[in-house]
């Protein structure tokens, strides 16, 4: 974070896009070239694929959960470190970014469907509902928990080579978020990794992020947007993420009180934004039951091409 601001200003120099369309992202050149395209893409194919190398390597070893780092975590760790440099710098010499050539919703949606499938995994401990885990989504929980690593790492890597570098507080919020993730995700089969306090962190500071980004690009006066992240946020934390940290109920009440009074104090001055807080919660369930159903058929997919390949007379879904 030192080097961007030692390193701005980004864009001073550069023609950027000009607004068309609803969503719309600023941040790109007007006049792309191969030169600036390829110095995006090639150094984020090199990242994700050493990534994903190092996973499939530590999966192969099948290594304990430990109080340290094991060899992989030491090369993730470096990896990843080089290519935020180089991400820095190659934003400075080209500016290009992913989103030249993809939909700003793609940036966006990666995370998102990231949550839900944390949602997932973390079901059969943490339950979905104030500590009550919902049954039949279990298994597939537990598929997604083996094998999370290659679609968060990629969601990751890709959403952080999809912005330039900038100056505006949303980038930089947002690149200070994305190098947490891209630590995480640098700590699999460590004890660091599983923490239930960091990782819960993580996932609340998206609502965070979102609430920020909300209050600086939308009309000040308009408390709609970011309320209903902020507060629609909260809701979640206290209907599921809560109840993963292991406190005792004096200990949740000590925590929900305040945090509801404050919700409560905000939508009896503002209660024609009441209706956002339930948006959230809605949206992150909802997507949670939709992306079992699409987890649960590529399994079912799977097994039956197993069994096709095994024995194509016996095969049965």
């Amino acid at each position: 974070m030192a080097m961007i601001l030692l390193m701005a200003p980004y864009s001073d120099d550069v023609v950027l896009t000009v607004k068309s369309g609803s969503w719309w992202y600023m941040w790109q050149l007007q006049d792309a070239t191969i030169w600036t395209r390829l110095s995006a893409w090639l150094p984020y194919s090199i990242h994700q694929i050493a990534i994903w190398f190092l996973i499939t390597e530590a999966r192969r070893e099948r290594p304990r959960y430990i109080f340290g780092l094991h060899s992989f975590n030491v090369w993730a760790l470096g990896i990843n470190s080089f290519f935020i440099v180089l991400h820095i710098f190659q934003t400075k010499l080209f500016y290009d970014g992913l989103a030249q050539d993809t939909h700003e919703a793609t940036s966006m949606g990666s995370v998102v469907l990231m949550l839900f499938l944390i949602f997932l995994m973390e079901n059969r401990r943490r339950g979905m509902f104030f500590g009550k885990s919902v049954k039949f989504m279990s298994n597939v929980g537990d598929t997604v928990r083996r094998y999370h690593g290659y679609y968060f790492s990629w969601a990751v890597v890709y959403v952080f080579w999809y912005h330039p570098v900038e100056m505006t507080q949303g980038h930089l919020a947002g690149f200070a978020y994305m190098m947490l993730l891209l630590l995480q995700s640098s700590l699999f089969f460590t004890r660091f990794h599983t923490n239930r306090y960091w990782t819960v962190f993580l996932e609340t500071l998206f609502v965070i992020h979102g609430a920020v980004v909300a209050w600086y690009i939308m009309d000040r006066g308009d408390n709609g947007p970011w309320s209903m992240f902020l507060f629609g946020g909260m809701a979640v934390f206290l209907i599921t993420q809560m109840h993963g940290l292991g406190l005792s109920r004096n200990g949740k009440l000590a925590i929900a009180l305040p945090m509801l009074a404050v919700m409560a104090t905000f939508y009896i001055n503002f209660p024609d934004t009441l209706v956002g807080v339930t948006r959230l919660p809605m949206i992150n369930y909802i997507g949670t039951l939709l992306m079992f159903l699409i987890v649960w058929l590529l399994i079912r997919g799977g097994r039956l091409v197993q069994a096709l390949r095994s024995d194509p007379d016996k095969a049965v879904v």
